[in-house]
Order: structure tokens, then C-alpha cells, then sequence
């Protein structure tokens, strides 16, 4: 997870990314910039309607190299990823829950919880800033949990 300077990063990521990202016609899905082992990485997630293709991450990609190079974005060294939130994408930000209402959804919770265990799916039925509600399949069973009790709530619209 990103430290307090890494978050302060990605915000300012997402003030330079958002109107580039709507020129090209995609949607922002979320920024983050993040240390694994020694390196830096900032991962700008992009979307659209129809999918995102590489000539779309690619074109997002070149059109940043300039801003965040006058703005001078991190003080450390960082590798720039572009990508897609693709499939099973991790619900984070308030309007991806708005937007995923009635959707199936996967939960893994950083401890288990007692008769329901540490990971589960259902329906996403509701969200606040704190909170998701989820109900099982069959409708009749609810559970509400703090988002901050999660490792992640991802889509669940993987179907073979």
C-alpha cells in the first residue's frame, strides 16, 4: 500500500491524468503510485465503454511523459505502467461502487469473519464511503463490512 507521500503522488497524478485521459476518450479508473522492494511504481489505470486496448495504454502513456516530467511528479524514480483495470477489477474509488450496484462481487477481508470465513461472493447492493452491503445469491442474507476490513472487493465477471 502507498505511503502518505505516495497518495499525495497519485492525487496529484490524477489532477495531470483525468482531462488527457477524457481528450483520448477514456475514463480514469484510478492512480497509484507505489514502492515493491526498491523500485517505484506509478500505475495509471485507465477504462473505456469498449474496452481498453494496448494502442489506448500506449497513447495514454506518451501523452504523460511531458506533463509528469514538468511537474516533476515523485522524488524518487518510478516506472510509469498503463494499463487496464481488466477483468475481476478491484473495486476502490466511491464511484466504482456506485457504478457496480447489483453486480457480483468477490470479498476477501483482512481477518475472517465467523460463519462466513475470509473470502465470499454475492451482490453488491449498497456502498458508502465507509461501508458495502453485500447479499448472498439466494437474496435472503446480508452482510455489511468496512471497506478498510478488506484486502479487496473486486468485480466477479470472470465467466468461461
Amino acid at each position: 500500500m502507498a505511503n502518505k507521500k505516495g497518495n499525495n503522488t497519485a492525487g496529484m497524478v490524477w489532477e495531470i491524468a483525468e482531462p488527457i485521459a477524457k481528450d483520448l476518450g477514456l475514463q480514469l479508473w484510478d492512480v497509484r503510485y507505489v514502492k515493491e522492494g526498491a523500485q517505484w511504481y506509478l500505475r495509471v489505470i485507465i477504462d473505456k465503454e469498449d474496452g481498453v486496448g494496448i494502442d489506448d495504454c500506449e497513447k495514454m502513456s506518451r501523452a504523460l511523459d511531458a506533463p509528469l516530467d514538468e511537474k516533476e511528479i515523485g522524488q524518487n524514480q518510478y516506472i510509469l505502467e498503463v494499463s487496464s483495470p481488466g477483468i475481476e477489477r478491484e473495486l476502490v474509488r466511491e464511484e466504482h461502487f456506485d457504478q457496480f450496484i447489483g453486480a457480483d462481487v468477490m470479498v476477501k477481508m483482512i481477518r475472517p469473519i465467523e460463519g462466513i470465513g475470509k473470502e465470499f461472493k454475492g451482490k453488491l447492493k449498497s456502498a458508502d464511503k465507509q461501508t458495502v452491503t453485500i447479499t448472498d445469491h439466494s437474496y435472503e442474507n446480508e452482510i455489511t463490512i468496512n471497506k478498510k476490513d478488506t484486502v479487496y472487493i473486486k468485480l466477479d465477471d470472470f465467466d468461461f
